[in-house]
């Protein structure tokens, strides 16, 4: 799961939270309400039963809560059984203890904020039967005076709170979806930006090839006629300086467009940059690559993996260093490891603060492209850099 995935499922299960701490010192306010001395009960021994349990399965739910993600089925199940509770300890109390009947207008509130108005609607619905339905209840037990002020009048504002609650509710939910539209853009327009950087990059390296480069090669040509008929010392400086300078404008022309990434794929690519920087003879380099063909993610992970590659050699000053490429389901994952140098996590923030954008030019585009970039490093211990990224997030 991305970074983007489990903040935006921490949000989604955020209202069931709150919720379910708001519930304990709900019960602490029941215990209150039921422990007048004064107060005669229908059945004392089922309302603290019923009690017990309620605060238990309250407790089960914090437990549930605080994980993290919260399963789909813990919102309805929690409702259920506070709607089962207040309604067994408003009959088990007896008409003596109405105190507890505006409880019922905590319930609808309780499940606002689970962008759910259908739900919402549903729960204040059956609460308000059950309100209108325990009101039956005490004054077919002949207790009509127990009961406080109007008792429509308060019916009908349960009703009422029915109505703004599930509007509320739809309005958090017209909220959310947009922030998951705006989500969906972001990611949509991450892709397009790759796409035309990569078709910059193989415009000027087609421009470079075809123009400067060739000219180079020409110059380097009529430089070695010139010195088979007559050697020059100082043609063929100019001839070696000719050669470097080709040889380097080809480095440049395949690393802003490798043909070998184009032609063979990702792990191909990754395997012939791990050539390149052993065959410089500074660093040694093993890679163990799946096959993960050509994914539409390839070019941001090739880029993340020069730009690991290139870190560990030239500011980690490693001596070996070890590549790892795997595909688990729709997720892709590259695991560069050196034996360098290593360094303090925590300093990447003060390093983008200096402007020495390193790591964070890295981090920035995949974690927008819906992946994650985890770092372990240490001074003295080396450093390992695991970049993992959804498959399919062009699709």
């Amino acid at each position: 799961m991305s970074r983007l995935d489990r903040i935006a499922d921490y949000f989604a299960a955020e209202p069931m939270r709150v919720s379910a701490w708001l519930r304990l010192p709900l019960i602490g306010l029941i215990v209150l309400l039921g422990s007048d001395p004064n107060i005669k009960m229908w059945h004392t021994g089922v309302y603290y039963g019923v009690l017990a349990v309620y605060t238990a399965s309250a407790v089960v739910w914090v437990a549930i809560a605080v994980r993290g993600q919260v399963p789909d089925w813990v919102a309805p199940a929690a409702t259920t059984v506070d709607i089962a509770a207040v309604v067994m300890l408003c009959l088990a109390s007896g008409a003596g203890n109405t105190e507890l009947l505006p409880v019922f207008f905590l319930l609808p509130v309780s499940v606002a904020f689970q962008e759910r108005p259908v739900v919402t609607a549903v729960l204040g619905t059956i609460t308000a039967v059950a309100y209108f339905g325990i009101l039956v209840y005490y004054i077919a037990d002949g207790n009509w005076d127990s009961i406080p002020g109007d008792e429509y009048v308060t019916w009908a504002a349960l009703l009422w709170l029915t109505v703004f609650t599930t509007g509320m509710c739809f309005v958090l939910k017209r909220r959310s979806e947009r922030v998951g539209q705006l989500l969906h853009t972001r990611e949509q327009l991450i892709v397009e930006a790759m796409r035309a950087d990569e078709r910059h990059n193989r415009e000027v390296a087609e421009r470079l090839h075809d123009g400067p480069l060739q000219d180079l090669l020409a110059a380097r040509l009529q430089i070695e006629e010139v010195l088979e008929r007559q050697p020059d010392p100082v043609l063929q400086a100019v001839h070696s300086s000719l050669r470097e300078t080709a040889g380097e404008l080809r480095g440049a022309v395949s690393s802003l467009h490798p043909q070998v990434l184009a032609e063979l794929g990702l792990t191909a690519a990754i395997r012939e940059l791990g050539r390149q920087h052993a065959a410089r003879g500074t660093v040694d380099v093993i890679t163990q690559l799946d096959d993960v063909g050509s994914p539409p993610v390839q070019p941001l992970v090739y880029r993340a993996a020069k730009e690991l590659l290139t870190n560990a050699v030239k500011h980690g000053r490693a001596s070996s260093i070890r590549v790892e490429l795997t595909r688990d389901g729709d997720h892709l994952t590259l695991v560069v490891a050196d034996d360098g140098r290593g360094f303090d996590p925590r300093d990447l923030v003060i390093s983008v603060a200096d402007g020495h954008i390193g790591l964070a030019s890295l981090t920035v585009p995949i974690e927008a492209a819906g992946g994650e970039v985890a770092i372990d490093s240490a001074p003295g211990t080396g450093t390992r850099v695991s970049v993992t990224v959804p498959v399919d997030m062009a699709a």
